[in-house]
C-alpha cells in the first residue's frame, strides 16, 4: 500500500529530509539530525509539517451534545477561543484516540485527531451522531498543518498575522489572516513543551505559507524539524503518544489521564469511567530516567531487583536536553512511586533506572 503525501512532501525531499511512512503518510523523519533539530526547538524555533493529522468540524445547535457523548473532558466548560485536550473513550474503557477540541464559535468546534486513526475516529463519531444529527465535516484531506514551536516562535511569526499572538492565552485559538491567507486557524497548542503556535489552512497554499514561515524565522535560525525530534521533544514532556502509551485497550486512569476524564452523564463511557475513579489501578504509567548507561526502547521489559517482570517500556529515548536515557512505561502500582528503583532489560542485562516526576524537561 502506497503512503499518502502531504502538500509539502516534495519540499522535504528537496531539503534532504530522510523520509519514511508514518500514520499512512510519507513523512520527514529528520533533516540535519535529531539532536540539532531538537535543540533548535528548545532554544529558538523550528517548523514541523504535521499535515498528516486529521481535522473534523462539528457544528450546529447539536454539536455540543455530540461532543459530550463522545469526548472524555467537559466540553460544556470549554469557552469560545480555547482548546482542550481530550480522548474518545470506547465502551470497554479503552481509548479510541486522543485529540484536541478547539471551540471556534458558539456552535462551531474543530477536532484534530491522529493520522493513523482518521477513518476509525470518523466512523465512531458518525455512528454516535446518527441519533444526534450534528453537522459533521471531515476536512483532513484539504487541510495543511504547520507547528511552529520554540521560545522565539511568537516574536518571529507576529509579522505574518493581524492576530496579537502574545495576547493569545495558552491553548488559545483564533481565526485570522496569516501569511496573506485569510481564515487561518491559529492556536497556541503544540506537542513540544517549548511554546509556539499551530496553524491550519488549505493545502492549496501550503508552499506559499511554508516559504513565508521560513523567511519570517530566518533571523532566529528557524529549522525544519522532522518527526524523530518531535518524538524526543514530546517524550521529555511525558506526553502520551497513541499506539505507545495509549490504545484501544488502555485504561485512561492507568495512563494518568484522570485530569481529562470529566465526562458528561450522557457520555457513552460515563458509568465505566465513574466506577474506575474509585478503583486502584493495578498498573500505572510512569516516567523513569536511567541511572546506569543505557537507552530504553519501546517494549523492553521493566523488572524488579530480582529480575521479575513488573511491566514494560511504552516509549524510550536518549534525551538530547538532559543527555540521559529516559522513558515512559507501565509498572505494577507498587513500583509507581517517585524515587522507586526499577530495572530495564536491555540485551539481557538489567540496567538500573529510577521513577521520576514528569515532565523530565523543565525550562
Amino acid at each position: 500500500m502506497h503512503s499518502k503525501k502531504t502538500a509539502l512532501t516534495e519540499t522535504h525531499i528537496a531539503l534532504g529530509a530522510k523520509m519514511a511512512p508514518f500514520g499512512g503518510f510519507e513523512m520527514p523523519i529528520q533533516y540535519t539530525g535529531v539532536k540539532e533539530e531538537h535543540h533548535a526547538v528548545r532554544k529558538s524555533l523550528g517548523v514541523f509539517d504535521v499535515s498528516h493529522m486529521g481535522e473534523f468540524y462539528v457544528k450546529g445547535s447539536r454539536a455540543l451534545k455530540l461532543l459530550e457523548r463522545v469526548c472524555s473532558n467537559s466540553i460544556a466548560q470549554l469557552p469560545v477561543g480555547k482548546a482542550q485536550y481530550n480522548y474518545l473513550p470506547n465502551r470497554i474503557g479503552g481509548i479510541i484516540d486522543d485529540l484536541i477540541v478547539y471551540r471556534l464559535a458558539k456552535n462551531s468546534y474543530f477536532l484534530v485527531v491522529n493520522a493513523a486513526n482518521i477513518i476509525k475516529d470518523w466512523e465512531w463519531i458518525s455512528v454516535e451522531n446518527e441519533n444526534i444529527e450534528a453537522e459533521l465535516e471531515d476536512v483532513s484531506s484539504q487541510t495543511a498543518l504547520l507547528a511552529i514551536q520554540g521560545p522565539r516562535s511568537l516574536e518571529t511569526m507576529q509579522s505574518l498575522t493581524d492576530i496579537e499572538l502574545y495576547n493569545l492565552p495558552y491553548y488559545g485559538v483564533q481565526q485570522g489572516t496569516f501569511a496573506g491567507i485569510s481564515n487561518v486557524i491559529i492556536a497556541t497548542t503544540g506537542y513540544t513543551g517549548s511554546g509556539g503556535i499551530e496553524i491550519y489552512f488549505p493545502n492549496t497554499v501550503a508552499q506559499e505559507v511554508w516559504d513565508k514561515v521560513i523567511d519570517a524565522g530566518a533571523s532566529a535560525g528557524i529549522k525544519p524539524i522532522g518527526l524523530a525530534a518531535r518524538d524526543t521533544l514530546r517524550l521529555e514532556m511525558g506526553y502520551c503518544l497513541y499506539g505507545h502509551e495509549i490504545n484501544d485497550n488502555t485504561n485512561p486512569l492507568a495512563a494518568g489521564l484522570g485530569w481529562i476524564t470529566k465526562p458528561h452523564p450522557n457520555n457513552l463511557a460515563y458509568d465505566f469511567l465513574q466506577e474506575q475513579k474509585n478503583i486502584l489501578q493495578p498498573k500505572k504509567l510512569v516516567g523513569f530516567r536511567m541511572i546506569d548507561r543505557g537507552i530504553p526502547r519501546a517494549e523492553y521489559s521493566l523488572c524488579d531487583e530480582k529480575g521479575q517482570s513488573i511491566g514494560y517500556v511504552s516509549s524510550g529515548t536518549q534525551s538530547p536536553s538532559l543527555n540521559m536515557g529516559i522513558g515512559l512505561g507501565y509498572v505494577e502500582a507498587t513500583f509507581a512511586q517517585q524515587g522507586q528503583t526499577v530495572f530495564v532489560e536491555i540485551r539481557k542485562k538489567m540496567v538500573k533506572a529510577e521513577v521520576v516526576k514528569l515532565p523530565f524537561y523543565r525550562d
